[in-house]
């Protein structure tokens, strides 16, 4: 069994709310060859560095995060898109140890495929931002506003893909132009829809 980490221990001590369902979940994770953080204030499970699962507590479920569960074959049909434009993760939700106790043979076996893809070398083949559709009405500030598209196509493709959802998503052709306008000035300082 791996070695605990003491922020895990400390965190796991402050949490009210699905605090069985970790610590089993964590058991499980600590039983393959993964290394434990903490990580967005979450417990983080890596595999030569990078990144391969999260514990999450959420309102009504407490749930095992897959950063890429999108190579997962999920012959058991557990895994769950955590939002329609999700590309690689996945979570498996719980609602009670039990539920975690009788799946801890498949849990495994899951984990263990995560691990033999990283090793693989395998990633989730990701959408281009490119193939998204750009708004017209941020085509047209584009046109009027060069040094604004430039600061647009120097963003990661994580903050532009960001920002076309979000703009995407207002149904009237107002609303998205008042949400461009009152987004540029982010925008041309470099920064994402979520940073400060």
């Amino acid at each position: 069994m791996n070695r605990k980490n003491p922020k895990v221990d400390a965190f796991l001590q402050r949490t009210k709310q699905w605090q069985a369902e970790m610590q089993e979940l964590r058991s499980i994770l600590l039983a393959a060859p993964l290394t434990e953080e903490l990580k967005w204030g979450k417990p983080c499970y890596t595999f030569q560095n990078h990144n391969l699962f999260a514990i999450g507590g959420f309102k009504e479920s407490c749930a095992l995060l897959l950063f890429q569960g999108g190579l997962l074959k999920d012959e058991h049909h557990i895994l769950i898109k955590p939002g329609e434009e999700t590309q690689a993760g996945r979570m498996i939700r719980f609602t009670h140890v039990r539920e975690i106790v009788k799946l801890k043979r498949i849990l495994k076996a899951y984990i263990a495929e995560a691990i033999a893809a990283e090793q693989a070398g395998l990633k989730v083949k990701l959408k281009k931002i490119t193939e998204r559709a750009i708004p017209a009405e941020l085509q047209a500030q584009f046109a009027k506003l060069p040094r604004f598209k430039s600061a647009f196509q120097a963003l990661t493709p994580g903050r532009q893909r960001a920002y076309l959802l979000h703009f995407s998503a207002a149904k009237q052709s107002t609303t998205r132009a008042a949400r461009i306008e009152k987004c540029r000035p982010q925008i041309l300082a470099g920064k994402g829809l979520k940073d400060r």
